[in-house]
Parts: C-alpha cells; structure tokens; sequence
C-alpha cells in the first residue's frame, strides 16, 4: 500500500543479508528489507519494515496487482477506499489482507506509524492465510477478521518486539509453524498460476485448459475461487506489471516465487509429455526504449505483450486510473497492488 504501509519492493537490488537499511523512500522515513529464512523464501520474497511520520493527510492512488499483501502494522491506521463499492473498502485498519484487485483505489493516512508488510503470490498467500481468496477479491480485510487470529497475534508480538532482526525472525518463526500445519494448494491451480506469471501473462488460457485436460469454464471457476481472480484477468494484470516496471523503472510485482511457480516450471503436464502449450514459451521482450531513454506507447505494448497501444492504455486506465504518460507526470501514484 502506499500511504499507510511501504512500496511493495526493495530500493536498489537484493542482497544476501538477514537486514539492510534502505535509503528513506517516500513518504516512509525508514525502510529495512529482511530475508526471510531459506525454507521460506519460495513462499515470501523478502520482509519489509517501515516508519513513517506523516503530518497532513497523504492520500495515494494505489494500483492494481495479482498479488497480495499483507501489513501488520501498529500506530497510524490507514483507510483503503475502492472508488467502484464504498462497500468493499476499509476504514482505520492498521494490519490488514489486501486481496487481489482488478482496479485501482486509493489510500489516506496521518500520523506515526510502524509495521512490516509482506508480498505474496495468491498461492503462496491461499496455502499461508487458509482462505480461498475469492473470498478476499477486491476487499482489505481486517487482520483480526482472519480465521485463527494468527495474523492478529503475531501483529502484537511484532509491536512488543524493539528491532527489526527480532522482528523478522519472529515472522521466520510464525510463518514456518503456519506453513507446517497448512493444507497444500491445488496442485494444478499451483501450476497454472506459475505458467501464467514466468510467461508475464503471454500463455493463453485456452492452452492451460487444454493441458490441465479441463474447459476453459471449469479452471477460470476454480481458479477464481481460490486464487481471487480469472486466469484471464490475471494475465492482464501481469501484462500490466510488466508494462508498469518497464515504465517507472520499478521492480516487477509480485516477485516472490513459490511451489509450482519457478520451483516446478519443469512438471506441468507439457513437460510430462502432454500436447505443448503453445502462447509464450518462446516469446522474448524487445527493448522497448526509445532514442531518449524512456519507453514510447507503441514500443512499450509491444514488449509487454499487446496487441496495440489502444490495448495498453486501456489497462493503464483501468488497473492505474491513469494513461502512461498521465502516470509518468504525477507522484501520487504507488506500485503496489491496492
């Protein structure tokens, strides 16, 4: 989130360190990436800590995303408003689930806050939070609304706890006793959701489908039942990051890679000897910069994937509430997915 938790992505590049202190990055005054344990890394990219102070009311625009966060916060809450369902959003939350989105919103915070959030692809965050996460699609939802109270706990435990190394190795800790005792994902949901994300959201659904020997009807049910969203929106959300990371400079979203993402590209039903997949095995991105350094329309949704500029700039409105170029001249826009 953008107002009330940090960007979802580390400055600069990653490091092999259990805590690195980050240059301040706005509005947050600090900013600490830790790495999570090595047995949890396929499930959770990187932890990261953040202080902020913020004097008058900050509102952001935060755009959509196929991942989920998670922020366990204390101090300054935070309101979360999807502009589409008064319904769906949250007020004076603090630690929350943010399901996927398909569109964006907006955030407001004032005040002193501190927490830790974290990113996850929807399988890893189905098998850790025990939701399916159709049941969290468009909506933040409270951490104590969380089935267990877990979530909820470990918040309070983070707060009592000085530092960020204890703070992270208190989420290595609660995080692997969850995953321990959680029920594993859909191994075929699993696998979908890993060719879609290593492919950017090239590999066509039908292609899925026909491998995984289901309808197309049948896997986009399953699929947005427990990963919160279709395979076809999701595909066009990771288009979008693509297109978005290219634009801004920033980190791809949803970076973290669990089971049946990188970790298992090779035991698809394709690789086990089933027909080919076709869509974007082979499909290599050509460099979308121009003369002057920065992507232009036409070249950016060609790279990422678009069948034309028309294409491109109408997942820029709907998923960023803002043409590129609109984004590119404005700093009230975060990367994260809310």
């Amino acid at each position: 989130m953008g107002s009330g938790a940090p960007p979802s992505h580390p400055t600069g590049p990653s490091h092999s360190i259990r805590e690195r202190a980050a240059a301040p990055v706005d509005p947050f005054d600090e900013a600490v990436v830790g790495l999570p344990a090595p047995a949890l890394r396929p499930f959770v990219g990187h932890y990261l800590g953040y202080r902020q102070r913020v004097e008058r009311e900050l509102r952001r625009r935060e755009v959509a995303g196929a991942f989920v966060v998670v922020v366990l916060g204390w101090g300054a809450p935070l309101d979360i408003v999807d502009p589409r369902d008064a319904a769906r959003s949250a007020y004076r939350v603090d630690s929350f689930v943010a399901g996927t989105f398909d569109a964006w919103c907006t955030t407001s915070t004032v005040g002193v806050g501190t927490g830790v959030q974290l990113t996850l692809t929807p399988p890893a965050a189905r098998r850790m939070l025990g939701v399916p996460l159709g049941e969290l699609t468009n909506r933040a939802l409270a951490a104590e609304q969380l089935p267990g109270g877990w979530l909820d706990r470990l918040r309070g435990r983070l707060a009592d706890t000085p530092d960020w190394a204890g703070r992270f190795a208190l989420l290595d800790a609660a995080i692997g006793a969850r995953l321990a005792v959680a029920d594993p994902v859909d191994p075929a949901l699993r696998w979908a959701w890993g060719r879609l994300a290593h492919s950017g959201g090239l590999v066509g659904v039908g292609a899925l489908a026909e491998e995984l020997g289901c309808s197309r009807r049948h896997l986009a049910a399953r699929f947005r039942r427990e990963l919160g969203l279709t395979p076809k929106t999701t595909a066009r959300l990771l288009r979008f990051q693509g297109a978005y990371a290219l634009l801004t400079g920033a980190p791809p979203a949803g970076a973290p890679t669990e089971p049946g993402g990188a970790d298992e590209r090779g035991t698809g039903p394709a690789e086990r000897g089933g027909r080919g997949s076709g869509g974007a095995a082979g499909h290599v991105r050509r460099d979308p910069y121009g003369p002057a350094g920065r992507p232009a329309g036409a070249e950016l949704a060609a790279a990422c994937g678009y069948y034309d500029q028309s294409h491109l700039i109408r997942d820029f409105r709907e998923f960023a509430g803002d043409t590129p170029a609109g984004l590119m001249g404005s700093r009230s826009h975060s990367s994260n997915p809310r």
